[in-house]
């Protein structure tokens, strides 16, 4: 039996005890978009598909450099940092290529901590779609650096002069894709093997740049395979004794790293309802109401696409970046991409994501504004025709300056309460606050530079 067969609980007991497997492997996303988990003895593992699991609720209560937040109350030192249970979802399963016989299994929080938890939230807003008679199919696409470091090299540099695995800006390189076949296709058979398969991979501008556009499919799965992409990239390049990094920029002198989202709806039966013939480059009303949404709300919801202190460092002028609400007819420039084309291939790129985005968080950012925008009939603002970094936009499209006043917007919308619920809102704006607290405390090489001497 394959990994790709397993539907049901009883599909993932079979699959186990044919490959006479000791333990598996399971895990969930936490805040931050990181999986974690761990192997499970195979008895366990049964139970926990029956009856759910206890997992240790601090994963919902701490950074990605695991110090606790001190300004949430869904978990805590107040809660005693106790267990909250968890589902093994049995059509997850994956084959570990890199790890013999293995498989590993997705989870999600339910109970009282399906509220906070980052699957969790996209499963609801596609429940929203679903009440709408729609759904919603996507797919993301990742840039990320790629260094010839190790995780001790990088520290013991204090993550200054990397070295990258190439040199110089060689966008779409046959050289490079060519002397480095091997791990071109080690990773292009590592996302079949696992299911996150990819339809395209190629070098981007900048030293040891690579993009993978990772092939569509229904929104929840499309979350999955971009989770288990960005972790298994970094796998299997230290595998090779290399690093891979998805933060949305790691040098002022490269573009940041982008994480572009592609969404297109279809009702129940599948019809496509982006795209009508009669109407100017075939978007259809609802299609344009889509993009109203998305754009109106986008500054209200800005920290669940730029989740990062980092992330604000990539939205620049001029560096492949949008720096507004803006939108456009097959405008790279802009922060919404509308693309036209066949009915089923017609789409919005939301393209203000980056690397680091929460690939969960982020599309249910992305898909809820759209949703938000059809219930709502949201015109969006003008198109941009040409480029959008000389285009003087309306304030309601200014975008937030931080992270902590995003998160501060995301904080006071209403609409935001109402497309992911108020606990979720109020438990992530809390921790997007923490990180540029986190951030506050340190003093950069810039301030040394301009102030030590000087002031």
């Amino acid at each position: 039996m394959q990994a790709s067969e397993v539907k049901n609980k009883s599909d993932a007991k079979k699959i186990v005890q044919e490959r006479e497997l000791d333990y598996v492997k399971v895990a969930v996303s936490d805040i931050d978009g990181i999986l974690r988990g761990k192997y499970m003895q195979r008895d366990k593992f049964f139970s926990a598909l029956d009856g759910g699991f206890g997992f240790c609720e601090v994963v919902l209560g701490w950074d990605s450099n695991d110090k606790l937040y001190d300004n949430v109350s869904y978990t805590g030192w107040h809660t005693g940092y106790g267990d909250s249970m968890v589902r093994v979802i049995p059509e997850s399963c994956r084959e570990l290529p890199l790890e013999d016989n293995m498989l590993l299994f997705l989870c999600e929080f339910e109970e009282k901590a399906e509220a906070v938890c980052p699957r969790g939230l996209l499963r609801r807003v596609l429940a929203r779609a679903n009440d709408m008679n729609l759904k919603a199919t996507a797919a993301c696409e990742f840039e990320f650096f790629v260094f010839d470091e190790t995780s001790d090299s990088v520290r013991e540099k204090n993550y200054r002069d990397l070295k990258n695995i190439t040199p110089g800006f060689f966008g779409y390189s046959m050289l490079r894709n060519s002397v480095y076949s091997e791990f071109y296709e080690d990773l292009l058979k590592l996302s079949t093997d696992m299911e996150f398969p990819i339809e395209g991979l190629h070098t981007e501008t900048g030293p040891g740049v690579l993009e993978a556009a990772i092939a569509h499919c229904d929104a929840l799965t499309a979350a999955d395979r971009a989770v288990l992409f960005k972790t298994y990239t970094k796998v299997l390049a230290q595998r090779n004794g290399w690093m891979a990094t998805f933060m949305a920029k790691w040098s002022p002198d490269y573009p940041g790293q982008s994480g572009h989202i592609h969404i297109s709806l279809c009702d129940t039966k599948g019809k496509p309802v982006f795209h009508d013939k009669k109407d100017e480059h075939g978007i259809s009303e609802t299609m344009r109401h889509f993009i109203g949404g998305q754009q109106a709300l986008m500054p209200e919801l800005l920290s669940m696409i730029a989740p990062t202190v980092n992330s604000f460092t990539r939205l620049i002028p001029g560096f492949w970046a949008p720096t507004t609400a803006s939108w456009g007819v097959e405008n790279r420039t802009c922060a919404l991409r509308a693309i036209p084309g066949k009915p089923k291939a017609q789409r919005v790129e939301y393209r203000i994501a980056a690397a680091d985005i929460n690939p969960y968080v982020a599309l249910a950012a992305a898909l809820g504004s759209g949703l938000w925008g059809i219930e709502n009939a949201i015109e969006p603002g003008k198109p941009v025709v040409g480029n959008a970094y000389d285009v003087k936009v309306p304030s309601k499209y200014e975008l937030p300056a931080t992270l902590f006043e995003a998160a501060g917007r995301l904080r006071n919308s209403s609409a935001a309460k109402a497309l992911f619920g108020e606990p979720f809102v109020e438990h992530y704006a809390a921790t997007r606050e923490w990180e540029e607290r986190e951030f506050r405390k340190h003093i950069t090489d810039w301030e040394l530079n301009r102030y030590l001497e000087i002031i």
